[in-house]
């Protein structure tokens, strides 16, 4: 049995969970999400808490019930307190700016690079070298995080680049000293 799986989600005070056959939608004080759950999971809303059961021990009902479980306290984490992703700016002349709803990255390139901020994500420039994004759906959070590093991504001679705050990126010693035959 999944030790994940098993464990209940409590749903905080403020948060309404409402199923309809394999539609599940979570509101709460930060926003709505919806979602869909596989045909071989069950999902019951009792005494303020969600279980996440599966009918048996077949391998694909076994991978999805911990999965299940997980997506379904993401939302209810997210509705309520949202999540939240720090990229931190290493270089030279490498900046970040925010012009209306759009994120305006200097990487050293011969253009800006202008990324929009997509629905339910919004994106923060406390400083030029921060960038802070959030939102209340994680998988949009951490994929839109991905896609903004992955337009400079932390090189391994000098360090520069786009990194997660606290990423510790392996430092290569480059070449070998100079003369020697």
């Amino acid at each position: 049995m999944s030790r994940i799986g098993r464990k209940p989600i409590v749903i905080p005070a403020g948060v309404e969970v409402k199923l309809d056959g394999n539609n599940i939608s979570v509101k709460g004080p930060k926003g709505t999400l919806n979602s869909t759950i596989h045909s071989l999971i069950d999902v019951k809303v009792e005494n303020n808490e969600i279980v996440v059961t599966r009918p048996n021990d077949e391998k694909e009902a076994r991978s999805l019930h911990g999965l299940t479980r997980t997506l379904i306290a993401n939302m209810v984490e997210g509705v309520t307190n949202g999540f939240k992703k720090e990229l931190e700016i290493q270089g030279v002349g490498y900046r970040a700016a925010k012009q209306g709803k759009d994120l305006v990255l200097n990487l050293g390139y011969s253009h800006q690079v202008i990324m929009p901020e997509i629905e339910g994500i919004t994106i923060e420039v406390p400083d030029p070298l921060k960038i802070v994004i959030n939102g209340i759906d994680k998988q949009r959070v951490g994929q839109f995080a991905a896609e903004v590093r992955e337009k400079r991504p932390p090189e391994p001679y000098k360090g520069k680049g786009i990194r997660y705050v606290g990423e510790y990126v392996i430092r290569k010693e480059g070449k070998a000293g100079k003369g020697s035959k």
